[in-house]
């Protein structure tokens, strides 16, 4: 008997020379994407006998929900299997309270591989290695599954999951495409972010699609001699080639992309560090996206491979008054409270897979350490550029405006012995 395919993996198309007559074709569709129905007999317009005909040519179901985890920042954790007992897990980001009335935006970020294989030292998701690929269906599905659960419809996408998505370039593309059509969810190219450790030929590759799909990069590391510490994938794929690559994404697509830099204390945080991301950020004219590293145990209950940076109240008074370095001319964000993966514990692609603590309160803390400089980043804040806005539970949300200015300043070296002998 032949394998079922999947039928979220196909397109309208290749679904239309399946179905006689063609116009059940649109109305499977809807069964699938609008109305989410989890069995091919709940379609109920259709031939009880066409009905069965489905069950046995296709699978409806790629992922299957077993458990969901809420966080105090509305955030939702969400852990899948797959149909070889694979886990995954996905992530519901609404809006930050307080920043709108109403949380009218909401951002799932999706999982494209079973592990990893890219062994980025400050990561979770790559401790086992990669065991596969997720087919278009499995990415798609989560989706789904996401919206159906929470009763919420995604927004934005952002594929910063478990593994490396432009390794799975094919799947990944089939199923953007696939979320974007507005047969299926409708999701606009612009409001999709694709993340990657550096992929330099699939950069490009993706730059020349026709798609609008905006690029993150995880830099964590302005120089080479830094970033291999931290990402092994620097070795293939250095700096240089790096940067020509998002250099040609940019011309390319028109389009602002991201840099991702998770602040390790002792590490990246370096005076030296500060001033070659700014000119990074500033020649691509890009976002920098600065995240406080959230430290994460083993099933043993060690921290490794990194340790996030403490503040030093013995510091607080010399670094207040004598700002390290300043960036001037790179717009900057602040890591979000409801940022992937930092107050749900996920082992999803971001900083610290297993996370003690909620983001909510890091994000204060950096707030309320800035003008005492005890903390890696220290912002400048002053009224006309940085906006605090309280929301439900004292929650807290930090602005920052393209003209602002942040210092940078060297924190404690608290941490970095343990960090160089798990590394060394």
């Amino acid at each position: 008997m032949a394998a079922k395919r999947d039928i979220k993996s196909l397109y309208r198309e290749e679904l239309a020379k399946l179905c006689e007559p063609a116009y059940r074709t649109d109305q499977i569709l809807r069964w699938v994407y609008a109305k989410q129905v989890g069995s091919f007999d709940e379609m109920t317009n259709l031939p009880a006998a066409f009905r069965e005909k489905l069950a046995q040519q296709f699978e409806l179901n790629a992922v299957h929900a077993l458990k969901t985890r809420n966080a105090t920042d509305t955030t939702e954790k969400f852990l899948f299997q797959l149909h070889d007992h694979s886990l995954i897990e996905t992530v519901l980001i609404p809006a930050t309270p307080g920043l709108t009335t109403q949380s009218d935006r909401h951002t799932v970020c999706v999982s494209t591989q079973v592990g990893c294989a890219y062994g980025c030292k400050f990561c979770a998701s790559g401790l086992e290695g990669v065991k596969r690929n997720l087919t278009a269906a499995e990415i798609v599905d989560q989706v789904l599954h996401v919206q159906k659960l929470s009763r919420e419809r995604a927004s934005n996408i952002v594929v910063m999951g478990m593994g490396e998505p432009l390794a799975n370039y094919d799947n990944l593309m089939r199923a953007l495409r696939i979320l974007n059509a507005p047969w299926a969810l409708g999701i606009g190219a612009r409001k999709i972010t694709v993340s990657t450790v550096g992929l330099v030929p699939r950069i490009q590759q993706l730059a020349d699609e026709p798609l609008q799909i905006r690029l993150a990069v995880s830099l964590h590391g302005a120089t080479d001699e830094v970033r291999e510490r931290i990402m092994p994938v620097n070795r293939k794929y250095p700096l240089k080639e790096l940067l020509a690559a998002c250099d040609y994404y940019c011309n390319t697509k028109k389009r602002m992309m991201t840099f991702e830099y998770i602040l390790i204390d002792g590490v990246n945080d370096s005076l030296e560090q500060a001033h070659k991301l700014g000119a990074i950020a500033r020649r691509l004219k890009a976002k920098v996206n600065l995240i406080p590293y959230n430290p994460w145990r083993t099933c043993r209950g060690s921290v490794p491979r990194a340790t996030a940076a403490k503040p030093s109240s013995t510091r607080s008074n010399h670094t207040a008054s004598r700002p390290r370095c300043e960036w001037k001319k790179a717009p900057i964000s602040t890591p979000r409270v409801a940022s992937c993966g930092f107050s749900t514990k996920t082992r999803c692609n971001v900083p610290g897979g297993l996370v003690d603590g909620g983001q909510r309160q890091q994000c204060r803390a950096i707030v309320n350490n800035a003008q005492q400089g005890c903390k890696a980043v220290r912002l400048q804040l002053r009224p006309q550029m940085v906006q605090i806005l309280d929301g439900a539970e004292g929650q807290s949300r930090v602005i920052l405006r393209p003209d602002q200015q942040i210092k940078f300043d060297k924190p404690a070296a608290q941490g970095r012995e343990r960090w160089e002998q798990l590394n060394h």
